[in-house]
């Protein structure tokens, strides 16, 4: 845990960070977003992340396939000068869902405990409704302290089940402030919990020391494309909603038009899945797997090589929250295509940054990236824009109301 520096100040109140998706040493690009937006929140207040970790007694065996399912985690490590550590709680693969939430509470008690016991916790903060935001709510209650919620993509799933959403509703009245990446996420909150007080949207925001325009023709040469070629990119994890097969779905068609098209496909698998063996499949069986790089997972320090080769940015999700490699993208001063779900709007909001199309549409998605390869892209119009998305514009109101919601306070639009 850093130390308390002069912007924290001796009464700063101290924040454990709960979710189950944050880096760690087996899952290094796991919930990257919440560790960018967190250790940022660490220069002014003292934070420690608890983020368990998902387990029952057979993970053993289904790793044996599955090499990359539940990754053995150590108990704890430092990220970035930050405590984070990691309980186990019992989940069972595919059944007893609905106390995914208790389970993930139970698990983290102990911890939290001590964390409390050593001064150490004031605020909870989670991350995700369901489960973190349920198991956050409980934990709060049994160790008598505020926690606040940052809702995320997954919102929206979990308002259409039964079960979850009614705990869900449950986390989010309780909660002494509740946050969205994205207004179409507050606004599905409203939705699900009609009486539920102000949602306050605290978007990402990109790293602008880490995402910036590389050499094209350089990058190509280190990623082994031709120079001249033209290249889409995808990052994200290779799960069906990203949307990497309705990518390589149009290839065929694509490369009628433009025949020196190449693909780059980049990220690994999650804990949702690993549909690489597919994905490659499905690319011999169009004839355009010499066409398809498929990266692997990539260490964050080295994207920006991989969206600078890239001419467009793609990603034909089926649903998003906010989505940071948009912003990424748009650092090393790429366009993007994208459908029209979840917060792509606001994340893309106009066409100088990118064009949108409706989900599940092959033949617009097809026709949107032939536009945008052929359209003339003002680079720097694109890069003004993430410049106007860094951190430093994100953190500052942050701050403020995670201080807000440990002293007690309501938000000023509820005072009003």
């Amino acid at each position: 845990m850093p130390e308390t520096t002069a912007h924290q100040g001796p009464h700063a109140p101290r924040v454990v960070v709960f979710t189950r998706v944050y880096p760690n040493t087996a899952q290094p690009t796991f919930g990257v977003f919440v560790e960018e937006r967190m250790r940022r929140v660490a220069a002014s207040l003292p934070v420690v992340v608890v983020a368990p970790v998902p387990w029952f007694p057979g993970d053993g065996l289904v790793r044996r396939w599955r090499p990359w399912y539940r990754p053995r985690v150590p108990y704890k490590e430092e990220r970035a000068g930050i405590a984070v550590y990691h309980p186990r709680f019992l989940c069972v693969p595919g059944f007893l869902k609905s106390f995914d939430g208790l389970f993930q509470a139970l698990g983290a008690l102990g911890t939290l405990r001590r964390l409390k016991a050593s001064g150490q916790l004031d605020l909870l903060d989670a991350h995700f409704i369901y489960p973190d935001g349920v198991a956050a709510w409980l934990a709060a209650r049994w160790l008598r302290r505020p926690y606040t919620v940052t809702l995320r993509g997954t919102i929206v799933r979990i308002s259409r089940t039964r079960v979850p959403a009614y705990l869900a509703r449950r986390a989010l009245r309780g909660a002494s402030r509740t946050f969205a990446v994205a207004g179409s996420l507050a606004e599905a909150a409203k939705r699900m919990e009609p009486g539920l007080p102000a949602v306050e949207v605290v978007a990402n925001g990109i790293n602008l020391e880490r995402f910036y325009p590389e050499d094209p023709a350089m990058c190509r040469r280190r990623l082994g494309i031709p120079e001249n070629a033209r290249v889409l990119v995808t990052v994200g994890t290779l799960n069906e909603r990203k949307g990497f097969h309705r990518v390589i779905e149009q290839l065929p068609a694509l490369l009628d038009e433009q025949p020196q098209l190449h693909y780059l496909a980049v990220g690994g698998g999650s804990p949702d899945g690993n549909d690489e063996r597919q994905l490659r499949a499905l690319a011999e069986q169009l004839g355009v797997a010499e066409r398809v790089h498929f990266t692997g997972a990539v260490d964050p320090e080295q994207l920006r090589y991989f969206y600078s080769a890239a001419d467009l940015f793609v990603l034909p999700t089926r649903f998003e929250g906010w989505a940071n490699v948009f912003l990424e993208a748009f650092a090393c001063g790429v366009p993007v295509v994208t459908t029209e779900v979840g917060g792509n709007a606001e994340a893309v909001p106009d066409e100088t940054l990118g064009l949108r199309v409706p989900f599940g549409d092959g033949a617009a998605l097809r026709a949107a990236v032939l536009e945008a390869l052929n359209r003339s892209w003002d680079r720097s119009a694109i890069l003004a824009h993430a410049r106007r998305n860094s951190w430093d514009e994100r953190i500052p109101p942050l701050v403020e109301a995670l201080r807000a919601a440990a002293a007690g306070e309501d938000s000023e639009r509820d005072r009003g």
